[in-house]
């Protein structure tokens, strides 16, 4: 089997699809393919399909669900022993379980990339770290389980996951900036902070790229329209950390040179406190 939820939720036996069509039984596989050889219990499934507004029929049309699942997973599998499917999508006492291993599904994969870049990053191995980051971004097709009714379960672990993937974005340009591929960033981080307008860590970076290239005017004015809209919106300054990065900037600190950036870190390790 081979599940993606990285994007548009998918499920593959033998080449055929198991997705089902039906927005509750997607939930429900959607619940499976986060937590492969894990058992949910009856309750969470229903809390998923139904929050706290239980219908009367809940278990039987829940046990219905499973039933839906089990008939693709067994067309899917082909005529082979009867049962098979029972096993794959198994009933164990007080709910039910997805038996494949967890690198059937694209998220073990990325979890699996994501450790083996930061393990460079911290050896200092720029290229393999970037190298690694990248093709763990690149197994994204889209926002996690787009195609999939979200109910408060999924809500969650789609919330971690889009911030997995935006933490790592901002790992791997820091790798990029210590790499000194700082023009080159320069559009990527625009669009960034452009869809992240109160995010200080991508305007810290927009702002080293600038600067690296050339640009103080440029990368002093993302820090001036980020203050004004902290202020504005939220009533607060800057953070301390991104205030000595400004300050910096001001006083052509060499520490901001690539060779430097380079010896400390990320972004803001130049500066934390």
């Amino acid at each position: 089997m081979k599940i993606q939820v990285l994007g548009p939720l998918s499920a593959e036996v033998n080449g055929g699809s198991i997705v089902p069509t039906a927005g509750k039984p997607r939930q429900i596989l959607a619940l499976f393919s986060l937590q492969p050889g894990r058992v949910i219990p009856v309750p969470t499934l229903m809390e998923e399909i139904w929050g706290h507004d239980l219908p009367q029929s809940a278990l039987t049309t829940l046990q219905s669900y499973i039933l839906q699942l089990r008939r693709r997973l067994g067309t899917a599998m082909g005529p082979g022993r009867p049962g098979r499917a029972k096993e794959v999508l198994a009933t164990r006492h007080g709910g039910y379980v997805l038996q494949v291993p967890p690198e059937a599904v694209d998220v073990y994969t990325y979890d699996s990339l994501l450790a083996r870049g930061q393990r460079a990053f911290e050896a200092g191995d720029d290229e393999g770290s970037a190298a690694m980051l990248r093709e763990a971004l690149a197994l994204w097709n889209g926002p996690a389980l787009v195609d999939v009714r979200l109910g408060p379960i999924l809500e969650i672990e789609v919330m971690r996951l889009e911030e997995s993937r935006l933490v790592t974005v901002e790992r791997r340009i820091d790798v990029d900036l210590r790499l000194g591929r700082h023009t080159e960033l320069l559009v990527e981080l625009t669009e960034l902070t452009a869809r992240h307008p109160q995010h200080e860590g991508l305007h810290s970076q927009v702002m080293v790229a600038l600067y690296r290239s050339g640009r103080q005017a440029a990368a002093l004015d993302v820090y001036r329209r980020l203050r004004n809209r902290l202020i504005d919106d939220l009533g607060v300054e800057p953070s301390p950390q991104l205030q000595r990065l400004h300050q910096a900037m001001l006083a052509v600190d060499p520490a901001l040179d690539v060779a430097a950036g380079a010896r400390r870190g990320s972004t803001f390790d130049l500066y934390a406190a």
